[in-house]
């Protein structure tokens, strides 16, 4: 881990006289996993809304790898390289497992609609080397023997993680996950796990949005813990296990969760 991938400097937002998130500042290294947690309505999903400018910020700005995001479109910012998923699962449900994966792949077609109509070689290379990737990628999350079928009738937690797999397949610089074991079981958990390690082994920047504290002291290398739509603490997971102000905001709703 080096400098920061990230830096989220003083963001603030109000919907309707209610300020959802007040003066959120922090940093994430480059390498890193970064989880973000607290309570429900604590505004970790408005955070990742106006990181991606979703929602424009009324304070504060947003720098990635150095380049103020402000004002960018969101598919700007997917373009440079940050890339997110969402709460709930969304893929197309008229295509297959493996179809569904290679949509995440359209940011880095290089080949124009005229070379893929005549079928010239390096469209046929280019599609090779994606499938080749969607496929590897959907094997380390134990989908790879679903490839063929729609993707509408996978499980909710193997579609979570298909949504993982769609958004890698962008190969982004850093990666915004909203909830993704929200659904998934034990076995599913794992895998995700597994994923995110990889990822992180790989140079990929990560920062996801979770409740499974289980998933998040075992992959996270910081944590930031929001309440009220403010900074409440931050640091390793080993020291917001035993910080007393997250305990009882967050940690001490469910204690045996951690």
């Amino acid at each position: 881990m080096s400098a920061s991938a990230l830096e989220v400097a003083g963001l603030g937002k109000t919907f309707g006289g209610l300020r959802a998130v007040d003066d959120v500042s922090f940093a994430v290294p480059q390498g890193s996993v970064t989880a973000l947690i607290g309570p429900n309505g604590a505004g970790k999903t408005t955070v990742f809304n106006l990181i991606t400018n979703f929602f424009q910020p009324d304070a504060g700005e947003v720098r990635f790898y150095g380049k103020s995001l402000k004002h960018l479109a969101p598919e700007r910012i997917a373009a440079l390289g940050l890339v997110r998923t969402f709460q709930s699962a969304r893929i197309f449900p008229g295509m297959t497992t493996l179809e569904n994966a290679l949509i995440g792949g359209h940011l880095q077609v290089r080949n124009g609609p005229m070379q893929q109509m005549l079928w010239l070689a390096s469209a046929r290379r280019e599609e090779r080397v994606l499938i080749a990737r969607a496929k590897a990628l959907l094997e380390l999350v134990g989908l790879a023997p679903h490839c063929e079928i729609s993707a509408a009738e996978l499980p909710m937690g193997a579609q979570k993680l298909l949504e993982v797999v769609r958004a890698l397949m962008a190969r982004p610089r850093l990666l915004l996950l909203d909830e993704p074991a929200a659904g998934l079981n034990d076995s599913e958990t794992a895998e995700l796990a597994a994923l995110l390690r990889a990822v992180r082994a790989n140079d990929i920047t990560v920062v996801i949005v979770e409740h499974n504290m289980s998933l998040v002291m075992d992959v996270a290398d910081q944590v930031v813990v929001l309440d009220a739509g403010t900074v409440l603490a931050s640091g390793t997971p080993a020291q917001m296990q035993s910080d007393a102000r997250v305990i009882e905001a967050y940690i001490g709703q469910d204690a045996e969760a951690v």
